[in-house]
């Protein structure tokens, strides 16, 4: 019964949305299509990073990576009060911390999503001005209002931090390795499995009471992410054209969390599971979308999603998933997958083809060849 009403579903999908898939990249709306507090604010540009100094609170706090800083440091040398470099996300580390950082008059995030995550938890803890920077767009962590930490081995989204604004500098962006840059759809296209497992949940009578299943908040992400499936030739040439696009669908699925009612259904299934896991297995810190487009290739292969469809996407995007493009082996995939349906319940993650279907040797050895091909 389940396959052939989501083959309904995949029909309605093929046909795309339109003009009105616009507003949901102008105007102020929820996932719901009510009227809620605007996205963050975004400014594209470029020399955007030198002008923070006569904007942001004196003395500022810049939180950032230790490969970052000797690049950014000359820049932000007038009116810093510190420099914080962030080598871990254990919250209680973090809470030590925020209690031993000198007085601080607002709080200046620059970096990928370890960096922007670290000054969002600091500045819920400390409430100060916040002003973000990413220097890539391998994740949508400068959209979000929680930041992810870790605790007790799990990661958890905790806090409530809105910038003042997120400056998308063209240049400080292309800078970055463009393989990091390219990995950022996968937090875009993990829509295609999200979708699919909470369709699956429904059916099954198994979503959760206060997320009941709408088709309108799976249209709305679907929009974007058509917009992102139409890009991915720019995204790969990381121009300002493709570089805009991925951030613009951030910048939706960043808010579309506490939008839906902290919802995470129409924008993320068992895809990151897989990722989860696999940190846990391997002790490795991943590039975010690498990790996930491995996730919505595995994950999409056992819901018999389409999985050669979304391959294509992301072959032609450029993104590295494979185990050894992440500096893993099969084997270690094997052993995430393995501990996946106890790892989901342990950690308290929702309902997903992940505890629906097995996951069997023949599949693992199936997915090997398939990936390694």
């Amino acid at each position: 019964m389940f396959e052939s009403h989501h083959a309904r579903i995949d029909r309605r999908d093929q046909g795309g949305y339109g003009p009105d898939s616009e507003r949901f990249f102008t105007n102020a709306s929820s996932i719901t299509g009510e009227r809620m507090p605007e996205l963050f604010h975004a400014v594209y540009g470029r020399g955007l990073v030198q002008e923070l100094p006569a904007i942001a609170h004196r003395p500022y706090l810049v939180v950032t990576m230790e490969d970052l800083w000797s690049t950014f440091e000359p820049l932000l040398s007038k009116g810093r009060g510190d420099v914080h470099i962030v080598e871990t996300l254990q919250r209680s580390r973090l809470d030590s911390i925020a209690d031993e950082l000198p007085p601080h008059a607002s709080v200046i995030g620059l970096g990928g999503g370890r960096a922007l995550d670290v000054a969002k938890y600091l500045v819920w803890r400390r409430p100060v001005p916040l002003f973000l920077v990413p220097t890539s767009t391998s994740v949508n962590a400068a959209f979000g209002q929680r930041a992810a930490v870790r605790e007790e081995g799990l990661i958890r989204y905790v806090g409530w931090s809105v910038p003042e604004a997120v400056y998308v500098d063209f240049d400080v962006i292309r800078a970055a390795p463009a393989d990091l840059n390219r990995s950022g759809v996968g937090d875009i296209f993990c829509y295609h499995t999200a979708h699919w497992d909470w369709a699956m949940a429904n059916e099954r009578g198994l979503t959760e009471p206060r997320w009941p299943y709408r088709r309108e908040q799976v249209d709305e992400a679907r929009t974007v992410l058509d917009r992102v499936l139409a890009a991915v030739d720019e995204i790969h040439a990381v121009s300002d054209e493709g570089i805009r696009t991925l951030m613009e669908a951030h910048r939706w699925g960043g808010a579309a969390f506490n939008n839906a009612g902290w919802n995470p259904r129409p924008i993320e299934g068992a895809e990151h599971f897989v990722f989860y896991s696999l940190e846990e297995v391997t002790g490795k810190a991943f590039i975010h979308g690498q990790a996930v487009c491995l996730g919505i290739l595995l994950m999409s292969a056992l819901q018999e999603n389409d999985p050669e469809g979304i391959r294509k996407a992301i072959d032609r995007v450029g993104v590295g998933y494979r185990p050894e493009d992440m500096g893993v082996t099969w084997d270690d995939v094997a052993r995430a997958l393995r501990q996946l349906p106890e790892y989901v319940q342990r950690a308290g993650l929702w309902y997903t083809v992940a505890s629906d279907r097995p996951i069997t040797e023949k599949f693992i050895d199936y997915t090997r060849e398939w990936l390694s091909s």
